[in-house]
């Protein structure tokens, strides 16, 4: 492999590599593959419904190898996340299986199979203050090298574009590794609207991203 990455719009013929960035990454940070029987569920909760309805706000991270990660957002969250449900959710809820039984006892797909017929979605009390949202995932081979970095500022660029204030994201509050990278982006954590001990929302002005001084 040469080492040589780009970093450029998502295509639609990403959507299976990108589906395996999420799975490889979607145990916080490390590999589900081992977690799930079908493989492209994490992918049709947290990569498709961004290639679908934000395809301007969609970035692929490739080298010779391929697409090797992404960094996915929108510009309204709100917005977003009433045409994931209008318009994304409906097509999966039709071919998905209803979990039974206790919950306690669901295997990770039922768990997530019960997430995407009724998704829930975790926004910041402040939300005037941080609209937009964003979620980056790269394979080990891109890691460690400043792409993450690159990544982030080519999608926050993007997002001051659109006029976006600010900009929130989620991560699990046991990923200190993805904690301590945001922290070096500027991010500090904010208040959900309710009470999740699953997720930590982090968020950070726009104020100045794209500018000369940034």
């Amino acid at each position: 492999m040469s080492g040589e990455f780009t970093i450029r719009r998502a295509h639609a013929d990403d959507r299976d590599a990108l589906y395996a960035v999420c799975l490889a990454t979607g145990r916080d940070g490390g590999d589900a593959s081992d977690d799930f029987e079908d493989p492209e569920l994490l992918g049709h909760r947290y990569v498709g419904p961004y290639l679908a309805l934000e395809p301007e706000l969609s970035f692929t991270l490739a080298d010779d190898g391929g697409p090797c990660g992404y960094v996915l957002g929108t510009a309204d969250s709100e917005r977003f996340y009433r045409r994931f449900l209008d318009l994304w959710i409906p097509p999966l809820r039709a071919r998905l299986a209803v979990p039974t039984g206790d919950a306690s006892g669901w295997s990770a797909d039922e768990r997530l199979w019960a997430e995407l017929r009724a998704p829930t979605v975790l926004l910041p009390k402040d939300r005037e203050n941080y609209p937009a949202h964003a979620h980056i995932d790269l394979l080990r081979r891109a890691q460690g090298c400043g792409l993450g970095r690159r990544m982030m500022t080519t999608l926050l660029e993007a997002l001051a574009a659109q006029g976006a204030v600010g900009v929130h994201l989620g991560l699990s509050p046991r990923n200190e590794r993805a904690r301590g990278f945001y922290h070096a982006l500027g991010f500090r954590e904010i208040e959900p609207e309710r009470e999740d001990r699953e997720t930590l929302l982090m968020g950070r002005s726009l104020q100045g991203i794209g500018s000369a001084g940034h």
